[in-house]
């Protein structure tokens, strides 16, 4: 129990704010007390001078007797001396303490307002005061008043016994207050923590009540429900990825058996062995084109995938591609151009680039009819290069532009062999043009064509390589 949040918040706050309250209740105590004994000793002070000041306006022995009356019902008691040290009149039985008191502080010279001679109020069973009785400018005797210590002691004790009801209080209130604030912290945290919990189970479809909160807690809530989205939207792609995945190998590996059982026929001619053989040959280089990219792609989401850069010349690269692949293009007959100004370079990997512009040339002659154009272009962009590939094929509809660069997705839904790819080539070439730091843009309109627009980054010169994030 002590291990959960809401009991650490808890804690926590009530150890600083009892530090707090403890510091703060010490010195209000501590002064509290000490006006409560100051204003004692000051009042029993003033009550001997006025006892003072009556003597030296009739300093006879009516007046000692009548101070000494005052006296006798009050708490306090009054000793009043003579010049020579000897008791003129008193309120009470003069005690041993009494004596010493008086004996110890009847000679030193103090000033007319008086002195406090005896403040030991936890200790002394008295607290005193003199008052000097000044006639003429001769000293004429002493004023003393006694209180016994435990007046003080009982202001004390009151309010000692306030102060502890008080802090008690504080403490209770302090404590209700931290557990509600604990709780009020801690009891959306242990919500969003059960939600995660349940996401981690696999559940997706939850909602959060304190998403419309307006603090931490709230931008939290918010995080951990866009979180939730995006794993129930991952789990669909994984499970729509595996089911690709599935079919794509299912298929070519379905026509391996069956061709593999065709080929291993003993009364099949020379020349339909080869031919089978030939399928086979085709079927397993299919295959192993599509393992290939996948395992590119596996590379490329873990962030493996090595890119090396230089300033290349596109022009002259890219006609190399150009005149290699025109044969293929030509058997078609389909007018493969290239139009690059010679200053157009980019900051591209060569193989990668070349990767690229591969897959989607081969993209585009697979969905261009005969006597068409397909069109290499390449300009420079500050500050870096921009490549298109423009073909008059049989263009994609707009309602799946968004999704051709996902991962086996295909326009053609029927997935026949005669249309070819396996739907990852598009996303490995968005993929790798990501890694370069560029952009890939496509236009299309169905039986007018389509064009992949390349950005392309300009680079330094001195760079060496880099890497994938």
């Amino acid at each position: 129990m002590f291990n959960k949040l809401s009991w650490k918040v808890a804690s926590l706050f009530f150890l600083f704010i009892a530090i707090v309250e403890i510091l703060l209740f010490s010195v209000l105590y501590t002064n509290l007390v000490t006006s409560q004994v100051d204003e004692v000793l000051e009042g029993l002070l003033a009550r001997g001078s006025s006892h003072r000041d009556v003597l030296e306006k009739n300093f006879d022995d009516i007046t000692l007797q009548h101070v000494a009356l005052m006296e006798t019902e009050a708490v306090t008691d009054v000793v009043i001396t003579g010049s020579d040290g000897e008791v003129l009149s008193k309120s009470t039985t003069v005690s041993e303490e009494i004596v010493r008191l008086i004996e110890n502080n009847r000679t030193a010279d103090i000033a007319h307002e008086g002195r406090i001679i005896e403040d030991r109020w936890r200790i002394a069973p008295y607290i005193a005061t003199r008052s000097p009785i000044v006639i003429d400018g001769q000293r004429m005797g002493n004023v003393f008043m006694f209180s016994p210590s435990d007046v003080v002691q009982r202001v004390v004790t009151e309010l000692t016994r306030q102060f502890v009801i008080i802090g008690l209080f504080t403490i209770l209130l302090t404590i209700i207050t931290i557990f509600i604030l604990s709780r009020f912290l801690t009891f959306p945290l242990l919500h969003m923590k059960q939600v995660t919990e349940r996401m981690s189970a696999g559940e997706t479809n939850i909602s959060l009540e304190t998403i419309n909160r307006k603090d931490e807690l709230g931008n939290l809530a918010i995080s951990i429900q866009t979180l939730a989205r995006d794993l129930d939207h991952l789990k669909r792609e994984r499970n729509d990825f595996l089911a690709n995945i599935a079919h794509e190998l299912r298929t070519p590996l379905t026509y391996i058996k069956g061709y593999a059982d065709i080929a291993g026929r003993t009364n099949l001619s020379q020349e339909e062995r080869y031919h089978y053989l030939t399928i086979l040959k085709e079927e397993t280089e299919q295959l192993t084109l599509l393992v290939k990219n996948l395992f590119a792609l596996a590379r490329m989401d873990q962030n493996q995938f090595a890119i090396m850069p230089e300033q290349v010349k596109l022009c002259g690269y890219l006609e190399k591609v150009v005149s290699r692949l025109s044969p293929v293009f030509e058997e078609k007959q389909i007018q493969l151009h290239l139009d690059c100004p010679v200053d157009v370079t980019a900051y591209v990997d060569p193989e990668r680039f070349q990767q690229i512009i591969l897959n989607l040339l081969d993209n585009a002659l697979k969905h261009s009819p005969p006597e068409t154009k397909i069109q290499v272009v390449a300009r420079s962009q500050h500050p870096g290069a921009e490549v298109k590939i423009i073909d008059e094929g049989s263009g994609i509809p707009e309602e799946e532009l968004p999704y051709i660069f996902d991962r086996l997705y295909r326009v053609d839904k029927s997935r026949s062999r005669s249309s070819g790819g396996s739907g990852l080539g598009l996303a490995i070439v968005k993929e790798i043009v990501r890694l370069h730091e560029g952009h890939i843009h496509v236009e299309s309109s169905l039986d007018e064509g389509t064009t992949f627009t390349i950005a392309l980054p300009g680079g330094d010169t001195d760079d060496q390589n880099v890497n994938s994030r």
